[in-house]
C-alpha cells in the first residue's frame, strides 16, 4: 500500500471534489492537486493560502522565500496576532460550552443533522468541538496557525476537514456548505464587515454571523469606557513581543476585568448589576478566559463595530435576517431560499 492510499484524505476524495466543485482532484505526492494548481498538506492542513500571504512560521516548514509587501486586502499583523493567540490559549475550556450555546440560540441544533456546516475563521476549533456528531460534515477554515490548533483539538475526527485559507479567496464552489457560521472574524477584516457578510452569502443558505456591537443597546457611560479602550488597544496593538503581551492580558484581567466583575457582582443584588460594563460578559468566567479575550481585544489593530440597525440592512440581501435578542451582541442568522450567485467582490 502507497502512503497517500494511507493518507487522512483519500477517503475524503468524493467530498474534497464536492467542495470544489469539480472532479480533477487527486492527491499527489506534493499535496492535493486541484485542476493545474497544487495545495500543500501539512499535519493534515490543506494550505489554499496564496504563498505571499504564509505567515512566517508556515513560509519556514516548507522552505517557501521570503514575504512580499502585503497587499491591500491582507493584513499580516492581524493574522500573526491570531495565530498566536490560539497557540498560548489552545485548550477548549468547560466554559466554551456556554458560549456555544449563547451564539447558537437561533440554530436549532436538530436541524443540523445531515448538513456540511462550514466553520469560518475557527480559531482553535472550539465552537466546532461542541458540534461533533450533530452534523454529516464539519469543514474548519482559518486564515491563521491557528488552523494547526483546531487540527489537533479535534483529532480523530473523521468527518473534519482542515482548510487553511483567506476568507475572501475561497476557491470553493458556490453553495459548498448548507450552514456556515462565522463568529468574531469578520470585524478584524482590513475590509468592511457588513460587505463581508453580502459576499459569504454565495457559499450557504445559512449564514450565523457574530460581529462587535457598537454598544447601541447601553448607556453613554459604556461607550465612554469603549472609547478608552480604543485608544488604548491602538497603542497595544503595536507591542510584538509576547512576554510582553503576556504581562498586559494579566493587568488587563486582574486590574481591570475582574474588579469590574465584582463590582457588578456586588449591584447585583439589587439588581443593578448590568450597569457595569463587563459584568455580563464575564461573570463566572475563568480567569484564563478572561486573559484570552483581554488578549484578543487589545493586540489586534483592526476593529470594525456595527449597530443593530445597520446589521438590519442585510435584509436587502437576505430572505430572512433574525438578530438574537440576546449576548454576545450583535449575532444574527441571514437565511436565503438558495445560496446567491457570486459574491460582491471584496475592495
Amino acid at each position: 500500500m502507497g502512503p497517500l492510499a494511507t493518507h487522512p484524505y483519500a477517503r475524503r476524495l468524493d467530498t474534497l471534489k464536492d467542495l470544489f466543485g469539480r472532479p480533477d482532484v487527486e492527491l499527489v505526492e506534493a499535496g492535493l492537486k486541484v485542476g493545474e494548481r497544487v495545495y500543500p498538506v501539512l499535519d493534515g492542513v490543506v494550505i489554499l493560502l496564496d504563498q505571499d500571504q504564509y505567515p512566517d512560521s508556515l513560509r519556514r516548514r516548507l522552505g517557501a522565500a521570503p514575504n512580499a509587501v502585503a497587499a491591500g486586502d491582507y493584513a499580516p499583523d492581524v493574522q500573526a496576532t491570531f495565530g498566536a493567540e490560539w497557540r498560548e490559549f489552545s485548550e477548549i475550556l468547560p466554559e466554551h460550552e456556554r458560549e456555544f450555546a449563547e451564539y447558537f440560540d437561533l440554530v436549532p441544533l436538530e436541524s443540523l443533522r445531515g448538513e456540511r456546516v462550514c466553520d469560518l475563521g475557527c480559531g482553535s476549533g472550539r465552537w466546532s468541538h461542541f458540534l461533533r456528531g450533530r452534523c454529516r460534515e464539519r469543514i474548519l477554515v482559518d486564515f491563521s496557525d491557528a488552523i494547526f490548533v483546531a487540527r489537533r483539538n479535534l483529532a480523530g475526527d473523521e468527518d473534519a476537514l482542515f482548510f487553511m485559507a483567506d476568507l475572501t479567496r475561497l476557491p470553493f464552489r458556490d453553495g459548498f456548505a448548507d450552514f456556515l457560521f462565522c463568529l468574531g472574524v469578520l470585524h478584524h477584516l482590513p475590509t468592511p464587515a457588513l460587505q463581508a457578510v453580502r459576499a459569504l452569502a454565495r457559499c450557504a443558505p445559512r449564514l450565523l454571523v457574530y460581529l462587535y456591537y457598537a454598544l447601541d443597546n447601553r448607556p453613554p457611560h459604556y461607550r465612554l469606557l469603549l472609547n478608552v479602550a480604543t485608544a488604548v488597544r491602538r497603542l497595544t496593538a503595536r507591542i510584538r513581543g509576547e512576554r510582553a503581551r503576556e504581562a498586559i492580558a494579566w493587568a488587563g484581567a486582574v486590574g481591570v476585568y475582574r474588579p469590574l466583575v465584582a463590582i457588578g457582582s456586588v449591584l447585583e443584588r439589587g439588581g443593578h448589576g448590568s450597569a457595569v460594563p463587563l459584568f455580563e460578559t464575564y461573570r463566572g468566567k475563568s480567569l484564563r478566559r478572561i486573559r484570552q479575550d483581554v488578549y484578543d481585544r487589545f493586540f489586534t489593530r483592526i476593529e470594525q463595530r456595527g449597530t443593530k440597525s445597520e446589521i438590519e440592512a442585510l435584509a436587502d440581501t437576505f430572505a430572512e435576517l433574525r438578530v438574537s435578542p440576546g449576548p454576545p451582541y450583535w449575532h444574527f442568522l441571514c437565511e436565503s431560499s438558495t445560496a446567491a450567485g457570486t459574491p460582491e467582490a471584496l475592495p
